[in-house]
This record gives structure tokens, C-alpha cells and sequence, in this order.
């Protein structure tokens, strides 16, 4: 596999990696939670957020992943990449 396509790889999946942990921090926000309406709104827009980085992994995506985001387990996309990502740099 070429370098370009390796490194774009990587690249949408820190990128999807981010976007679950945002959504992580986002249903931890105590703050947030007070006013429901707009909580809602950021889960909201980090989910179609996720699920834009998500279609835009370049394919073959491993089946396991892709089952996670499929289903919407979305703690154990996280958990998969957290175990195979690099950090970001």
C-alpha cells in the first residue's frame, strides 16, 4: 500500500478517534447536562460529525470496527482505536 494512502489511514482514524472521545466529554459534561436542549444539540452534532469521519475511512475498514460504528458502539469504536491509532503528533 503507498504512503499516501497509509497515511490518509491513519489521519481519518485519529480524526474519528477524536470525534468519539469529544462525544465521550460531551455526555460526561455536568455542565452541559443542566440544560438539556442544548446537550442534546452537541450529542447531535458530534454523532453526524462521527458519522462523516466514519464513511470517510478509506476502505477496506477492519470488519470489527466497522461492526462497532455500524451498530453505534461507539465506546468500543473508541476502545479499538485506542488500541491501534498512534497518537496524534
Amino acid at each position: 500500500m503507498c504512503r499516501f494512502v497509509v497515511n490518509a489511514m491513519v489521519n481519518a482514524l485519529v480524526d474519528l478517534r477524536d470525534a468519539l472521545r469529544e462525544r465521550l466529554a460531551t455526555i460526561r459534561d455536568e455542565k452541559s447536562r443542566r440544560d438539556a436542549q442544548a446537550h442534546m444539540a452537541r450529542l447531535s452534532a458530534v454523532s453526524e460529525k462521527i458519522d462523516k469521519l466514519a464513511a470517510a475511512v478509506p476502505r477496506p475498514l477492519d470488519p470489527q470496527l466497522a461492526h462497532y460504528l455500524q451498530r453505534r458502539s461507539y465506546d468500543k469504536a473508541l476502545e479499538f482505536l485506542e488500541g491501534r491509532v498512534p497518537p496524534r503528533s
